[in-house]
Order: C-alpha cells, then structure tokens, then sequence
C-alpha cells in the first residue's frame, strides 16, 4: 500500500503529539504504583498488636508504650515501614500510648491505598484510639506523605499537638515539580491538598524541613507555611534529606520537647 505525500507528512508530525498523549495516558494509569510504594513494607497479621476493622477492610498496626495516658497517632512515608519507628518512640514518647498502623495495603493491612480510603481510614484509626484512651490529648505525627494524612485529620478531629516532617502544600505541586513536562493537575487523582486541610487547624503545630530534600521540593513546604494563619514553630535540618531526616538527634530532641507530655 502506498501513501500520499500529504498523508505521510502528517502522519509524522503527528507521531509526536501521540507519543506523548501516549505517555499521559500510561502515567495516569500507573500514577498509583510510583506514588505507594508498599513492596518493602510487608508484614503479617501475627507480627502485629491489634487490627482495626473498616468496610471490610483490616488495618493491622504496633502499640507502643501500652496502657501509658497520652496518645501519640502516627502517620509514615509512602515507602516507610512504620514499625521501625518503634524504638525511636518507645524512648522518646514514654508517657504516651503510640499507635503505628499501616495505610491499606502496606504493612499487614489489607486492602489497596488511594486518597479518599486512606484519609477516612485515618479518621478511623483516630477514633479508635480516642475510644481506646477517652479523654486523652491526641498528638498526630506525619511524614512526608503522612504529613497530609495527619492534617487532614487534624482539621477533622481535636489534635491537641500537630508534628508535619517534610510536609508539602499539594501533591499536584510536588508532581510538577518532578515532572514538569506533564499536564499534572489533569491527571492526578490522589491530590492530597494538604495546605486546604491545615486552614481548619488552630492548634501547636511543628514543620520540620530537611534542607537536601529531593523527594519534597523546598518550595512546596516553603508555600505550605506561607498558607498558613499563624506562625508555626520550624525546625530546619540543613544537612539533612528526605530519608535522613529522622536520624538527626537534634530531630529527636525537638520532636520529645514539643510532643512533651501529651
């Protein structure tokens, strides 16, 4: 078969345009697999302490320090395994009951991570925990993606302390940072508008920032705390990066002088 000249040139200059509507459409489809990262998380229900049940769905989580009257609620990475906090927080929170447990699909909990099931899983480990310990002041932690997680439930429940580490303004500005050749914000699902969420949150609040962060461009914290109301207390860890961050003991002292005596 054999083709007009016409035909043939714009068929070449169209290969371009498809390729790349090509690409969008393959990085929408996959955008979940580059954003939970739960392959090196795994674990089994009997390694856990205790499960919390939603819609059919168990989360299986750590207790740490039980039976102690404050509650520490933590939030991890989006590739963290959690568990290995446990030591860190057995130490630095020994007054406090702190609860470890894994989004959907990470750890032992079952299921598969997506925004909408993670946040209202997140409400549902926070009324667990007030349930479990009535009356107790709740401290909520995140990190990194976390950090969304934990304002966002902050801005629907009573936190009495808020922790952020290597927080963000929006997942749509983080992706566009790291790929700023895509049309982000027409393809993101999971959006995670972490500087809408902290607008209802009146309370303590600690940011802390790694200054060689490659994963958190230093412009999405830098415009998180710029949205803000209030001046929140900022702990700047210059040498630090996005997977160092929680190695520094000056990030040890700061974080047991706020959380202090839930």
């Amino acid at each position: 078969m054999k083709l007009r000249k016409p035909v043939v040139i714009t068929l070449i200059a169209a290969a371009p345009v498809l390729a790349y509507a090509g690409l969008c459409g393959w990085m929408y489809a996959k955008q979940r697999d580059i954003l939970y990262l739960p392959q090196t998380t795994k674990a089994t229900p009997d390694q856990t302490d205790f499960g919390i049940a939603r819609n059919g769905v168990m989360l299986n989580g750590w207790l740490v320090n039980i039976g102690q009257p404050g509650a520490v609620l933590y939030f991890g990475g989006n590739a963290e395994r959690i568990e290995d906090r446990k030591a860190d927080f057995a130490k630095w929170f020994p007054n406090a009951s702190t609860y470890l447990v894994p989004y959907r699909g990470y750890g032992a909990s079952e299921g598969t991570p997506t925004e909408a099931d993670i946040l209202e899983d997140a409400l549902a480990v926070y009324d667990q925990v007030q349930a479990r310990q009535p009356g107790a002041r709740i401290v909520v932690i995140g990190r990194s993606l976390g950090s969304a997680v934990a304002s966002y439930v902050a801005s629907k429940r009573p936190v009495a302390k808020l922790v952020l580490v290597t927080p963000f303004d929006s997942m749509a500005n983080v992706a566009q940072q790291h790929y700023p050749w895509l049309p982000v914000r027409w393809l993101l699902q999971d959006k995670y508008e972490q500087a809408s969420y902290l607008q209802a949150y009146k309370g303590p609040l600690l940011i802390v920032r790694a200054g060689r962060d490659d994963v958190v461009p230093a412009v999405s914290t830098n415009k998180l705390i710029a949205s803000l109301k209030y001046k929140p207390t900022v702990l700047d860890l210059p040498h630090a990066d996005h997977s160092t961050v929680a190695s520094s003991r000056t990030y040890a002292q700061s974080l047991m002088a706020f959380v202090g005596t839930p």
